[in-house]
C-alpha cells in the first residue's frame, strides 16, 4: 500500500466519522464528539478541525485522481 492510499484511506475514515455524527445530529440531535469528549473541550476541537481538514483534502485529491483516470485511454 502507498502512502498515499494510506493517506487517502485516513481522510476518508475521518470524512465518514464527520457524516455519521452529523447524521446523528440531523436524525437524534445528538452529537456523539461532544458525548464522547466534551462540549467544545480542546479534543472535540482538534477532532473538529481534523474532520473539516481530512473533507478539503479528500475533496482535492479526488479531483487529481478523476483528472488521471480521464487521461486512461481504454
Amino acid at each position: 500500500m502507498t502512502f498515499m492510499n494510506i493517506v487517502k484511506w485516513t481522510m476518508y475514515t475521518f470524512v465518514l466519522i464527520g457524516a455519521i455524527n452529523w447524521g446523528l445530529v440531523g436524525a437524534f440531535n445528538f452529537n456523539l464528539v461532544s458525548f464522547l469528549f466534551g462540549d467544545m473541550s480542546a479534543l472535540s476541537r482538534i477532532i473538529y478541525t481534523a474532520v473539516g481538514l481530512c473533507a478539503i483534502g479528500y475533496f482535492i485529491l479526488s479531483f487529481r485522481d478523476s483528472e488521471e483516470c480521464s487521461t486512461y485511454n481504454y
